[in-house]
């Protein structure tokens, strides 16, 4: 297994322990003590996913987690002891795929990082240049192939969960996905009220296609029942 993933806290007994949890299963282990140190370690072209304290010095996490966003779309795992569901809206909200409050069961740890890994792995280059078998729908051409959306022939740039997120949509014009549906779709498991994670999600990708997000063209919620993505001429 040659996965390089970085852990970051600025406790140093928290990241050795994660440590030893992940090379014990193959992983190779990146550490950061801060914000600033993950910006560093996160240009690693080898690094395949990142595992990220909230609280920490010099530059907080979620700080960190938008910085490195701008330039790297890897799975990105928050850690906080905070379990308030604004605090997991506001960490999904700044660009991570997951969120784990601590304390957390080692068990619980690894199959997040398995289901993360997998499905960024499965995805390959989210960027590549599109091929045949593409689905137009308005504005909007995508490729299953190539797992690339564009807008207005511009090429989207998507996480590799909302990658999973638009290829579920984008497959199925018109047909509406409770929000626990899609949950078990893209995490690949189950999950106690996923209508906040799912959401968020959501909310990103219409950034990001929508010519206005608050009303949306494409991208729509149907109110008791879940998001579709509508078709158009």
């Amino acid at each position: 297994m040659d996965e390089r993933i970085l852990v970051v806290d600025d406790d140093r007994e928290i990241v050795g322990a994660i440590a030893i949890l992940l090379e014990r299963e193959g992983y190779q282990v990146l550490r950061a003590y801060n914000g600033m140190e993950a910006l560093e370690q996160a240009v690693d072209p080898a690094l395949r996913l990142i595992l990220m304290d909230v609280m920490m010095p010099r530059l907080d996490g979620l700080s960190a987690v938008l910085r490195i966003r701008e330039k790297r779309n890897l799975p990105i795992i928050v850690l906080s002891a905070r379990s308030e569901e604004t605090d997991k809206i506001l960490g999904l909200s700044a660009g991570a795929d997951d969120y784990i409050t601590k304390p957390y069961s080692p068990q619980e740890l690894l199959a997040r990082v398995r289901s993360q890994l997998r499905r960024y792995t499965s995805l390959g280059d989210v960027h590549a240049e599109g091929r045949r078998g593409e689905i137009v729908n308005g504005r909007l051409t995508y490729s299953p192939e190539a797992l690339v959306l564009q807008v207005d022939g511009e090429p989207v740039k998507l996480t590799a969960t909302e990658t999973r997120i638009v290829d579920l949509l984008m497959r199925n014009l018109g047909r509406i996905f409770p929000a626990e549906e899609i949950y078990r779709r893209v995490w690949e498991g189950e999950c106690y009220a996923p209508e906040n994670t799912v959401m968020v999600h959501i909310r990103r990708i219409r950034e990001k296609i929508e010519l206005n997000p608050k009303k949306p063209e494409y991208l729509k919620v149907v109110w008791g029942i879940g998001y579709k993505m509508e078709k158009k001429a």
